[in-house]
């Protein structure tokens, strides 16, 4: 099973990166596995440590992937990094072991702190529709247009029957940035 979360790091100099991240848990282990070359797996290697974010606020997803920041940091407790200061909960991990493969490493990561911050008010069905929508916006160079702009209007419907204004807006970074990214194939295809 996968669960989408928000995986914080940082470099040697302390600079945050924020990244969506489906994870995997087993054997009371958090797994993380980036594809390479990814930011998250060089800030792991070189610090050894991650914090993972359990957020229903959407606009976090989006925005990470539509490059538009929408969140606030605090440090963390018991590794030096951060957390979504808007966040369900959190947990800060070390790296234990690596698996190494060429394409998807797998960092097994132990939980060293974990803190509830908000109750999880239920689910929704336009949030499920944005995360789907990110996933899709994050392989745009992999996937076929055909199939993306399918599955858009598939998960429209979820759009205009439950979203709030914060799943309005992701929506929104989302659906520019998907039509952007064929507007500027087009483009490349015309020259």
């Amino acid at each position: 099973m996968i669960f989408e979360t928000i995986i914080t790091t940082v470099d040697l100099e302390g600079n945050a990166h924020v990244s969506p991240f489906g994870i995997r848990q087993q054997e009371g282990f958090v797994i993380i596995a980036p594809y390479k070359p990814s930011t998250t797996l060089q800030n792991i290697l070189t610090t050894n440590y991650a914090v993972m974010n359990l957020s229903d606020d959407v606009r976090i997803f989006a925005g990470a992937v539509a490059r538009k920041q929408h969140y606030e940091l605090v440090a963390t407790k018991s590794v030096n990094g951060y957390r979504l200061a808007n966040t369900l909960a959190h947990q800060e991990l070390i790296l234990d072991k690596v698996i190494y493969d060429e394409l998807r490493p797998e960092l097994w990561m132990r939980v060293v702190y974990a803190e509830n911050h908000q109750p999880f008010a239920g689910f929704n069905r336009a949030q499920a529709a944005v995360i789907e929508l990110a996933v899709l916006a994050s392989r745009l160079a992999m996937l076929p247009q055909e199939k993306v702009i399918a599955e858009m209007r598939y998960l429209q419907i979820a759009i205009d029957k439950t979203a709030g204004e914060h799943e309005l807006q992701a929506w929104q970074w989302l659906v520019e940035m998907v039509d952007n990214f064929y507007a500027a194939q087009a483009g490349q295809n015309q020259a």
